[in-house]
């Protein structure tokens, strides 16, 4: 990663949206003082285009209300216990909060109290990371109590305080922590980092679907591979399956990593062959892809490691983690469909990748093709993290990769609707009534294409069904 060069102050000034300064200045205007703070500061210094905007004030949350609707902007009531309410300027939210700070965290997630306060730099005191815990203001510029803007310029995350207790008072900050690191290429502060590790068990209590959330941005950042080999604890906390593959003798002569460090390097190498463009399903399938590793587990007489049926239990495994997670179907469905088939047998062949196209249609239809090549290029990551006398296998994927690239250029049929016949046809030439048995026929006809025993030609395919 480069050096990070910070943005001036009228660089600031003009990335900040027109709509968060209009809640601002018409806070200021009645008398209140307010700061544009969160994520928004931390990458508009760092040059990167935010998304939110949050806003917060010393003005009491109903005074807030009073305010913003007099000036004409829209305001909801998102959060009041919290002193919280969005403003919508030119449809866009504006989340504007009263300074505040927190009492303890008993249930390790939410404040047991809140007490709002008139000073900003109190409420920044409360926040998780310095790079996170900055203000800006169009006039009065930056406010960073915490040595945020240092802590960009050195790539480093830091907790605020004392590291111990900002995870004991949401340990989900744990996860945050590991995101942000693998989002932005940082490391860890030692002391940080300390603290992480040892409240890492805390996330047993945090709800499944706040760790998939934060878990599906580790992933789609495309470093979950760092993120395993740097923060296991972590990723052994948030996803539990994950814990028997750490240290994990695989006892094989076709590896050379515990199962861990094999599936870390498969998370890197993904990225590697897919230049960091790799899909949301394929990252989390080379995440997941060996899970069911250790509870396969057999050795033959010789000694020899063995791990039957593993892509079969893995898809299994996986529907169950990341239906916990709650991450969205489109990504969990084709994800657990790439470790089911991971280690599917495929060859550089025409009829092959036909094949391959089919099995994908009929699990996940119009995402065959993505699939395929997601499909070769987990099964390439795969090779190349394994022992080097079989990592040659990765040349012979690009191979397959032809294959599918020259099946695909021919407009080859792999599926039903690609036959240059249809259901009249199968129902006036066998003589059946329209029913399942039509779509059962038209599926036979489809596989004697893909095979080479019928070519695609509407003759052909009508002397078939004739048989």
């Amino acid at each position: 990663m480069g050096a990070v060069e910070l943005a001036r102050p009228d660089e600031l000034a003009a990335a900040c949206p027109a709509y968060a300064l209009r809640v601002v200045r018409a806070l200021e205007s009645a008398g209140w003082e307010a700061w544009v703070v969160g994520g928004w500061v931390r990458d508009a210094l760092r040059g990167v285009r935010g998304h939110d905007v949050d806003v917060t004030t010393s003005a009491p949350w109903r005074e807030t209300e009073r305010v913003l609707a007099s000036a004409g902007i829209e305001v909801h009531e998102t959060g009041t216990r919290h002193g919280t309410v969005t403003a919508v300027v030119d449809g866009r939210p504006v989340e504007t909060t009263t300074y505040r700070v927190e009492g303890s965290y008993s249930d390790h997630r939410h404040p047991d109290e809140v007490r709002f306060v008139t000073d900003v730099r109190e409420d920044l005191a409360r926040r998780d990371f310095t790079i996170n815990a900055m203000a800006w203001h169009p006039d009065r510029g930056l406010l960073d109590p915490f040595g945020g803007a240092d802590d960009l310029l050195g790539r480093t995350i830091r907790a605020v305080g004392d590291p111990a207790r900002r995870f004991d008072e949401d340990a989900l900050r744990v996860l945050r922590a590991v995101r942000f690191a693998c989002r932005m290429g940082f490391s860890i502060e030692p002391a940080t980092q300390r603290a992480l590790v040892a409240s890492a068990g805390g996330l047993a209590g945090i709800a499944q679907e706040r760790i998939g959330q934060e878990l599906d941005g580790i992933v789609r950042s495309g470093r979950a591979g760092w993120a395993l080999m740097a923060e296991p604890e972590v990723m052994c906390a948030a996803i539990p399956e994950l814990q028997d593959s750490w240290g994990f003798d695989q006892n094989s002569p076709f590896h050379v990593y515990d199962v861990l460090e094999h599936t870390a390097h498969v998370c890197c190498a993904c990225e590697a062959f897919t230049a960091g463009l790799a899909s949301p399903q394929l990252r989390w399938a080379a995440l997941l892809h060996d899970v069911a590793k250790p509870a396969t587990y057999s050795e033959d007489v010789t000694g020899r490691g063995h791990f039957f049926g593993h892509p079969k239990a893995g898809a299994r495994m996986s529907a169950q983690i990341l239906r916990r997670l709650a991450i969205p179907g489109e990504v969990a469905v084709p994800a657990t469909l790439l470790v089911r088939y991971h280690d599917h047998v495929v060859l550089p062949t025409r009829r092959s990748m036909l094949r391959t196209l089919q099995k994908f249609t009929h699990a996940c239809p119009g995402r065959e093709v993505p699939l395929t090549y997601d499909l070769l290029d987990l099964k390439r990551a795969d090779a190349v993290s394994k022992s080097p006398k079989v990592a040659g296998y990765a040349h012979e994927l690009d191979e397959m990769a032809v294959a599918l690239r020259r099946a695909l250029a021919s407009h080859a049929a792999f599926k039903v609707s690609q036959l240059e016949v249809d259901g009249t046809d199968v129902m006036r030439q066998r003589g059946i009534p329209a029913g399942p048995g039509v779509g059962m026929v038209l599926e036979s006809l489809v596989t004697c294409v893909v095979d080479g025993d019928v070519p695609n030609d509407r003759e052909a395919e009508l002397r078939w069904l004739e048989l």
